[in-house]
């Protein structure tokens, strides 16, 4: 057996899945049954080859990978789960691996422990990389979320893009300078693909008042569609539906 003796240990850690990579198959067998005592999941492999075919069926948070086995050794597996995947990898080695130890790491794990090793040391390390990596996750999903905001306020539709936070309008990268009243305009339609508005409601939603003089809503248009349309007489994006309003055009 590879562990020393060693203390009891008592911790909870929820839900965290590991896969553990070992050929021999009563340390295998040992290390779930201790990392499962502490709350974690376990998924066995007896070989890289095995491993990679677990990633491929389970989320994994986590890898626990020997060194030296059959068919496929653990740093060929580490370097192939490296292509598709970011969690902690911890080697284990025997002294005699030092030169494999050290490719690993190069190669994309994150820590070795060497055999013999005691379940505290396993547990320490398995524990301290799960709250980094838990930690990167938690600030990867706030910046995801953070750019899903920011970009919640930019509509695109082709080569026409709107930021309502900036109020900029950009055709094929290159800015388009609206008046406020024709920003707003462009922004209700941009924001409504495909819909046709009749004058009236443009005013109304824009101007926030009852339509009485609509004529100004088609010089608006006139003057929106100079400024974003390549040719303003035959209009890519924004259309007129005669008799009903205006709509911008969606785009495929």
């Amino acid at each position: 057996m590879i562990w020393r003796e060693d203390m009891d240990i008592q911790n909870r850690t929820g839900e965290s899945r590991i896969l553990l990579v070992e050929d021999d198959k009563e340390i295998r067998e040992g290390i779930e049954i201790f990392l499962r005592g502490q709350g974690y999941r376990v998924f066995q492999a007896a070989d890289g080859v095995e491993g990679l075919k677990v990633l491929e069926q389970e989320e994994i948070h986590l890898a626990v990978v020997d060194i030296m086995m059959p068919r496929m050794d653990g740093v060929t597996m580490v370097v192939k789960l490296r292509e598709h995947y970011d969690f902690p990898v911890i080697f284990l080695s025997a002294k005699s691996e030092e030169v494999d130890k050290i490719m690993g790491l190069n190669m994309g794990a994150d820590d070795y422990i060497t055999k013999p090793f005691t379940p505290m040391e396993l547990l320490a390390r398995v524990n301290s990389h799960l709250r980094r990596y838990n930690r990167f996750m938690a600030l990867l999903n706030r910046k995801e979320e953070k750019e899903e905001q920011e970009n919640s306020n930019i509509y695109r539709i082709g080569g026409l893009e709107l930021n309502e936070d900036t109020v900029e309008v950009m055709v094929d990268g290159e800015p388009a300078k609206l008046t406020p009243m024709e920003f707003k305009i462009l922004s209700l339609l941009m924001k409504n693909p495909g819909r046709v508005f009749s004058a009236d409601e443009i005013y109304e939603r824009v101007w926030n008042e009852r339509a009485v003089n609509t004529d100004t809503v088609m010089v608006h248009v006139r003057n929106i569609r100079e400024k974003i349309e390549i040719d303003p007489k035959k209009p890519k994006y924004l259309k007129v539906v005669w008799g009903v309003g205006y709509k911008i055009e969606k785009l495929q």
